[in-house]
Parts: structure tokens; sequence; C-alpha cells
């Protein structure tokens, strides 16, 4: 019995010698799994990661709808479209921007490059997005709404740049607000010679949900405010698919050109 009961007691001892090494394997795996995750979820954000995640953000199809709606007498409902077109050599990433009159997407009254790159180190800021003039916007009308084959080549809309109109440095947002990002021109630092305007301002936030309010107001030599909404900055918000669909499903009928003329000239007023 006694020599009998021998190999069964070893068998239980290496069971269970098994069992612990396999429970120290597993803990080993799980701590290293759980520093390599803490790690990833620690990595301090880079430079270019705030500036992608700019890009990304003021991209897409967004109105101001709402807005609109809520505040007829103070504000249009403006379709905004943004889009990659280009890449700098040194990573800057270049954007096609337009405004236009939600009835009339085909018209946009306003055209911009964006370029969104990282502050330089000197400066107290996350991202820099500059606008410029567009060498030929004519060419450029609804290049987001194009198939690629049918917009400018990424070197030809390089080349299209042209004068620097604006510069906005962009900050993170404090924790708990509800904003990403959110930036201004500096102090009557950029010219602007619209509708009587000797300079103009542009302050920009961009929120959680892609929602981007922007404000643009242009002030004459003794700082009376000539153009832009006075009331607050336009609210964008990206509309869902549907919505747009219904939004556009006028577009077909032909619109009154004396309704075109006034809503342009009442827009003159604040924009």
């Amino acid at each position: 019995m006694v020599i009998g009961s021998e190999p069964g007691g070893g068998s239980s001892d290496s069971s269970g010698g098994w069992s612990v090494a396999r429970g120290l394997v597993v803990k080993t795996l799980v701590l290293i799994g759980g520093a390599l995750v803490l790690k990833r979820l620690t990595k301090s954000t880079t430079r270019w990661d705030h500036a992608r995640l700019v890009s990304r953000s003021i991209s897409g199809e967004k109105f101001s709808k709402d807005q609109a709606a809520r505040d007829p007498d103070h504000y249009f409902n403006i379709r905004m479209v943004t889009c990659p077109a280009a890449e700098m050599v040194d990573g800057s990433k270049v954007l096609y921007f337009e405004q236009a009159f939600w009835r009339t997407p085909q018209k946009p009254f306003r055209q911009r490059f964006y370029m969104v790159k990282p502050c330089s180190k000197e400066l107290k800021c996350d991202v820099e997005l500059s606008s410029y003039a567009i060498r030929d916007a004519e060419e450029y009308k609804n290049f987001c709404d194009r198939s690629k084959d049918q917009r400018p080549l990424p070197e030809e809309v390089i080349g299209d740049i042209a004068e620097h109109l604006t510069t906005i440095h962009l900050k993170r947002c404090e924790r708990g607000k509800r904003c990403l990002y959110e930036g201004s021109t500096a102090p009557d630092s950029f010219p602007n010679l619209w509708n009587g305007a000797a300079y103009c301002t542009s302050e920009l936030s961009i929120l959680k949900n892609n929602e981007i309010h922007a404000w643009d107001r242009g002030y004459d030599g003794d700082g009376n405010q000539v153009w832009g909404p006075k009331e607050g900055p336009y609210e964008f918000k990206p509309a869902p698919a549907s919505s747009t669909n219904d939004m556009f499903s006028s577009l077909n009928f032909p619109i009154q050109q004396s309704l075109d003329k006034r809503i342009e000239g009442s827009f003159v007023l604040q924009e």
C-alpha cells in the first residue's frame, strides 16, 4: 500500500507545481500587458498629433442651420465645406475651404486655402491655422464636391496658394470645457480693406462633436466694427446625411433672383 501510494503522491505534487507555475506565467503576462496599455494611454500627444486632429475636426460639410432658425435676424444658414487638398514638404496640411448660402452651394462667396501645422516651439500654442487667398479661385469652386480625378492636382494646389491672409494660434482647451481647441488672431495684426475696414480679427473654437464656432470681424481705423456678426460667432454643425439630403431637395427648383440678391445684400452687412 505504501509502495502503491508513492506514485500517486508524486503526480499530485507535479500537478500542483504546474498550476503554480501557470498562475505565475498568467500574472506576468497580465502585468506586462497592463504596463503596455498604460504606456500607450499615457503616451504624450505630439505636436503633429494636434495638427492632424485639428485638420480632421474642421474638415467636412457643416451648416449654421440651427443658429439661423434660432436667430434669423442676425444669422444665415451657411454651408461650410473643408477638405484635404495637398501636403507640404514639411508635413503641413493644405485644406480647401469654401462657404456658400445653403440654397446655392454651387456659388461660394468665400474661398480659401487653410494651412495647418504645429506651432513653433517658441509660441505658446499647439496648432497654427493660416488662411491664404487662392490664385484662381474660379477653378476651385465646389472642389470638395468633385471626384478626385476632377480636382486640381496637389502640386497645382501648392502653386495656387496666393497671399497670406490671417493666422490663428490654437491651444488645447482646459479640462471641463466643451471645446477641444480655441484661439484667435493677434489684435489688429492682419490688414483688411473690405467694406471700409482697416484690419480684421478671427476667433475659432473647435468643439468635441466637430462643431465649429467662427467669428470673423472687420474694423475701421477708429476701431469701429464695419463687417461681421456683432452678437457672437457663427456656429457650424455637421449635418446628418438625411438632413443634408432634405435641405438640398429644393435645389432643383428655381430661386427668385430678387430673393437671392436680398439675402446676399443682407449678408454683406453682417459678414
